[in-house]
């Protein structure tokens, strides 16, 4: 048997740094604080430890070009000059004052401080649209093109960090997001106009940049296309044969790896076989199926295996895959597989040896970047050179995964028997007529009642409070005082400006999630675990691990603080089970839709707390219903089903003089229109400004 280890390839990583070091030399920038030179300076240097942090891993095929300071989309739409006209660029290099004027507008606002894909924007220039890349919790800048677009190279983004590897010594597999997939994403103002039509227009800028790439000594470029995920059409699938045919004719010399991730090809997956491509990389963790499908690719595609998961953190049963694998690997035959995560590790925290003060039983389940190129190391040495080459990684495996399994920690009796006892009957009583008479007549608003939908901005002076108090600065006693400050100027300046219902700002709240979360069994929370939302904007998603339960109540005593300052109505604020469950590491051990279940029933908990409380109007945010939705929509029915469930299940147990509010913010609701009724809630909050009011058609 060959002693040599399979390649390891991984498509990205995390771009932000260990210690956010991204993050404050972008703010430190934007501030005037530095000048580009020391951004770009902090960019060459994170790409150096990337790569350094990688090739010590033991990663083979390492990525370049996934770095950016802002989004991978935008680079695409600033390499190939698909910059509107309204930012002013005549041409040339673009400058990074045109890159972020993109992505932040020209003068910077306050961005909303309660959906966490708003982002800033100016009053003068504004930023291009901002929307989730596929299912992730990780937003793209969409690119605008109109009928008259022309491309050119407009930036040697690409090659200049290739050749930035090859000087440090590194060898790189360049990354681009593929044309197709470009234009799938993109938008124009132009009914009727479909960017796809662009593709024979744009094609020569890509054949420009992969030879160049290979004039400079590229051998293999990775090429992105997870549109080959999604429902397309026959036209679609004939614009990636034609792209791919162009590119294969005019670059013949360069090989492509062309990755789809996020999920099964599907019916795509013909077109994707045929494509002109040198190697193959398939989402096998999403997707365990296509393994068997690869005896349908040709004899000469090199083919990259997904063996890891790239967007949760949960640690690899090593063992378990290798007795999947072994026998693939073997039919494949070794010398044409690589093995690599599942798409980029850009979707999880970088390392968990920075994390100190992480329960020690719940991170040894976990592992991020750094530990899942350490699995893929250890995978791929044991399937060249058989397992008792990495004896002691798999038996450190073996020994975390019967941990998991085992813990009482993770399972709870009563939970269990709680969420057996859930059936059809958790419901609202009455018929929306019955309650909205009843509701009308508790509380005698005017025809159109104003509020507003409830967190007010965390100012400077919160914040810093509130870091005070995490540091033990500010004792919880004036802490406290402080909110309670906050909280009652917020409502004295709803009822002067003359609004019907009040919320009381939630200035206690340091995120929507984690406040929730932090104060629910079978959560977590890590002092190191940032991912990207979008450009500076990182996030630490709340670990669920566990079987949810609710110790206490969580948000009554500041309901009744604010409702003691106002003789209005005060509208409890809860978050909902599906936001919670779409924006946290959720546990992968139980389908996703128990997960939900059983924090519905902790929110359902609040909610009667509430209304015993006297809270006669409880809104339950649900921002991320939409945005958990599956790719293809023939899966698309079973999600809403559970998720529509989950929230009954929180709100059916009020009386009918009891309002239930919803809102959601910044999604497009015209298609899942009748889910969104079956919520069978009393007020529906929808945010229409941003997509011209086009719901109210």
């Amino acid at each position: 048997m060959c002693t040599l280890a399979l390649p390891v390839a991984t498509l990205g990583m995390p771009r932000i740094g260990p210690r956010r070091e991204l993050k404050f030399a972008l703010e430190s920038f934007w501030s005037g604080a530095s000048d580009e030179h020391s951004l770009i300076e902090a960019g060459i240097g994170l790409r150096a430890a990337n790569w350094a942090r990688q090739k010590k891993l033991g990663v083979t095929v390492m990525p370049s070009n996934d770095f950016s300071f802002y989004d991978q989309v935008l680079d695409t739409s600033v390499m190939v000059g698909a910059i509107p006209d309204v930012y002013g660029w005549n041409g040339g290099a673009v400058p990074l004052a045109t890159y972020f004027a993109m992505a932040r507008g020209a003068e910077e606002s306050a961005h909303d401080a309660r959906c966490g894909h708003a982002h800033h924007h100016g009053h003068g220039v504004p930023a291009q649209e901002m929307t989730k890349w596929f299912d992730t919790n990780y937003h793209y800048m969409v690119p605008e093109l109109t009928p008259h677009q022309e491309f050119t190279l407009a930036s040697r983004k690409p090659i200049e960090e290739y050749e930035e590897a090859k000087a440090l010594g590194y060898q790189t597999r360049p990354v681009l997001v593929g044309p197709v997939t470009f234009l799938k994403l993109a938008k124009s103002k132009e009914a009727g106009f479909d960017p796809l039509s662009l593709l024979d227009r744009l094609l020569p800028v890509y054949v420009d940049v992969l030879r160049e790439l290979t004039a400079r000594g590229a051998e293999w470029v990775q090429i992105d296309e997870p549109c080959l995920v999604l429902d397309l059409d026959k036209a679609a699938q004939d614009a990636l044969q034609r792209a791919y045919d162009g590119i294969a004719k005019a670059v013949p010399q360069i090989k492509i790896m062309l990755a789809s991730y996020f999920g099964t090809l599907g019916p795509n997956r013909d077109t994707a076989f045929a494509l002109p491509v040198a190697g193959m990389h398939l989402d096998l963790v999403r997707a365990p199926e296509q393994l068997s499908a690869l005896a349908a690719l040709p004899r000469d595609r090199v083919i990259s295996l997904s063996v890891i998961d790239g967007r949760n953190i949960w640690r690899a049963d090593l063992s378990r895959i290798l007795d999947r694998l072994e026998p693939d690997i073997a039919r494949l035959g070794q010398q044409r597989v690589q093995i690599a995560p599942s798409c980029s590790l850009l979707h999880v925290p970088i390392d968990l040896a920075l994390e100190e003060k992480l329960d020690p039983a719940i991170k040894g389940w976990l592992a991020f970047s750094v530990q899942k190129i350490e699995e893929l190391a250890a995978l791929g040495a044991a399937l060249a050179g058989g397992r008792h080459s990495v004896e002691a990684a798999l038996k450190a495996s073996d020994a975390a995964a019967a941990a998991r399994k085992s813990s009482p920690r993770i399972h709870d009796a009563r939970v269990a028997r709680r969420g057996k006892a859930i059936d059809g009957a958790m419901r609202r009583r009455s018929p929306f007529a019955q309650r909205i008479a009843a509701q009308h007549k508790r509380f005698n608003l005017p025809a159109f009642p104003t509020t507003t939908i409830g967190s007010f901005p965390q100012t400077s002076e919160i914040r810093n409070a509130r870091a005070a108090h995490a540091r033990g600065a500010l004792g919880d006693f004036a802490y406290k005082a402080f909110l309670q400050e906050q909280t009652a100027r917020a409502i004295l300046w709803q009822e002067t400006i003359g609004l019907d219902v009040l919320v009381h700002g939630e200035f206690e709240r340091n995120d929507m999630v984690q406040y929730f979360g932090e104060q629910l069994s079978g959560f977590a929370f890590t002092s190191h675990g940032w991912v990207q939302s979008y450009g500076s904007r990182y996030v630490r998603p709340p670990i669920l691990f566990g079987d949810v339960s609710r110790p206490e109540p969580m948000t009554v005593e500041w309901w009744q603080y604010a409702q003691s300052l106002t003789k209005r109505p005060m509208k409890a604020m809860l978050t909902g089970p599906v936001t919670i469950l779409n924006w946290s590491f959720v546990r992968d051990d139980i389908p996703r839709a128990e997960a939900c279940r059983q924090i519905a029933l902790a929110i359902r908990d609040e909610v009667q707390d509430l209304e015993a409380a006297g809270a006669g109007m409880i809104q339950i945010d649900e921002a991320a219903l939409r945005e958990g939705l599956p790719l293809r929509r023939s899966e698309w029915k079973p999600y809403l089903d559970w998720a529509v469930d989950s929230f009954r299940i929180c709100s059916s147990g009020v009386r009918d003089e009891t309002q239930i509010h919803t809102h959601m913010c910044y999604s497009e609701f015209n298609d899942i229109i009748d889910s969104v009724g079956a919520l069978d809630a009393d007020v529906i909050s929808i945010e229409t400004s941003r997509s011209a009011m086009q719901l109210l058609e």
